[in-house]
């Protein structure tokens, strides 16, 4: 495998490369599970011992992620999720699908940061039209990455079939967590925490809050949409 870099490339040994692939079976819910991409990636991160940074422009992680996740953060593991804002995304109802699980990851201890919007985009609630976050990639204890077409949300889980490339070498994991640190920049993401008063805040550099009343820079259609398909049982289609 090539990793491109600006100084060139270098070359990862094979044996250090893993394909993981969904089976086309999947999509009919049949199969063997053990051939998945999502156990690889759950095994993955269940054995983070200080770090797992994560990727993901759908980022909806469903109880079982959610758990996860919070267990990672209260064992002490840093747990830092990049995925877009409501402005940035191009499906509204996938954020909302994600804002079910902000808050109670916040008050786990992971790190929630989304990115802003670039440009103007085209939004639908479940079609794809552009989106400013594309990646899909993580990265754990900055030794093992992983980067392909999977989604952290109920679509890629269960009923697309997904490809992943599993690589275990130093160089390439720590370019995937600078990728990670460049995208939670403050001139391209907010930080989103929680206020002493309990209430969601969107924050720029230096602490500086930019939002506690909403999604920053999302319009009230937006945040309707968005407000509305939290509230219907949709999540697994999402």
């Amino acid at each position: 495998m090539l990793r491109g870099k600006p100084s060139g490339l270098s070359m990862v040994p094979s044996e250090a490369v893993q394909i993981v692939a969904d089976a086309p079976e999947k999509a009919a819910r049949d199969g063997s599970v053990a051939e998945r991409l999502a156990p690889a990636i759950l095994h993955l991160l269940e054995g983070a011992s200080s770090e797992a940074l994560l990727i993901s422009p759908y980022f909806v992680p469903g109880e079982k992620g959610a758990a996860l996740l919070e267990n990672l953060a209260r064992r002490g593991v840093r747990v830092s999720v990049v995925t877009n804002s409501l402005a940035a995304t191009d499906v509204v109802a996938v954020h909302g699908g994600y804002a079910r699980y902000r808050e109670r990851l916040l008050r786990a201890g992971v790190e929630l940061h989304e990115l802003r919007r670039s440009g103007e985009r085209g939004a639908s609630i479940l079609g794809s039209r552009g989106a400013s976050l594309h990646t899909k990639a993580l990265v754990v204890d900055g030794v093992r990455a992983v980067v392909g077409s999977f989604n952290l949300d109920p679509r890629s889980w269960v009923l697309n079939t997904e490809m992943g490339t599993f690589v275990d070498d130093v160089r390439v994991a720590q370019g995937v967590r600078q990728e990670h640190l460049r995208l939670c920049e403050p001139s391209r993401s907010w930080r989103v925490a929680i206020d002493p008063a309990g209430r969601l805040i969107w924050m720029a550099g230096g602490g500086r809050v930019i939002s506690q009343w909403g999604e920053p820079d999302a319009s009230g259609a937006r945040r309707a949409m968005a407000w509305l398909v939290r509230m219907l049982p949709v999540e697994s289609q999402l």
